[in-house]
């Protein structure tokens, strides 16, 4: 797929609480394949609050939605609500049944094992929700993007680029992904190397988990069971 004009449906899927990086972050790179058409669903009319203190205006429900030829699940705290949603989890696994390609960024995840999806597959999340991988029948594998056949899963937040980027790569070649990647002059240099558990701090990592991540997994956990 180069200059293919023929429509490449890809859906987002939105919810209260989501981290609005995990889906700009890949929709930017997403929407320059040749041919993509983005559509943003949710389950209730109105604006969907991220968690950035901003909303964003959904451009579908999951009744009118076109089917996906990529379907994306981003992650966030309000991933929790997802997880007990049986309508939501349902809109997912119709779409998935006829997609093309299935991912996720970060906790996006979780809601994909949910409905069912990530069972006897490699996937990965957020590092500090990896260990709930397992409840689905999933197997974790420790990288920034994840592909095993159709699915594709991506790590913390801005792992979510390199997925975009890895698929712009697959679907309309490296040159196009190479391309984006300069226009959007995608460089990182971080100015601290603290952006994974295996080059942290520990006693960041160790703070960090006693104040947000090991209060959310168990809240996770419970409702996974």
């Amino acid at each position: 797929m180069t200059d293919d004009p023929t429509p490449f449906h890809i859906i987002f899927l939105l919810f209260d609480g989501i981290t609005q990086l995990d889906f700009t972050g890949p929709a930017q790179v997403l929407s320059r394949i040749p041919g993509a058409v983005i559509h943003t669903a949710a389950g209730n009319p109105g604006p969907v609050q991220t968690d950035s203190g901003f909303a964003i205006l959904p451009s579908n429900g999951f009744t009118d939605c076109p089917q996906a030829d990529l379907l994306c699940v981003p992650g966030g705290f309000g991933i929790r609500d997802v997880l007990g949603d049986e309508t939501t989890l349902q809109f997912l696994r119709d779409q998935a049944a006829a997609a093309r390609y299935v991912t996720s960024v970060c906790t996006g995840s979780l809601a994909l094992g949910a409905a069912g999806l990530l069972q006897g597959k490699r996937a990965t999340s957020h590092w500090a929700y990896t260990g709930l991988l397992g409840k689905f029948g999933a197997t974790h594998e420790k990288a920034r993007v994840v592909q095993d056949g159709k699915l594709i899963t991506a790590g913390g937040v801005t792992s979510g680029i390199d997925f975009a980027l890895t698929l712009v790569a697959e679907i309309a070649g490296q040159q196009r992904a190479e391309s984006i990647q300069l226009a959007l002059e995608y460089d990182p240099h971080p100015p601290f190397t603290s952006g994974h558990p295996d080059v942290a701090d520990p006693e960041l990592i160790a703070l960090l988990q006693e104040r947000v991540y090991d209060r959310a997994v168990r809240d996770l956990a419970g409702i996974i069971g």
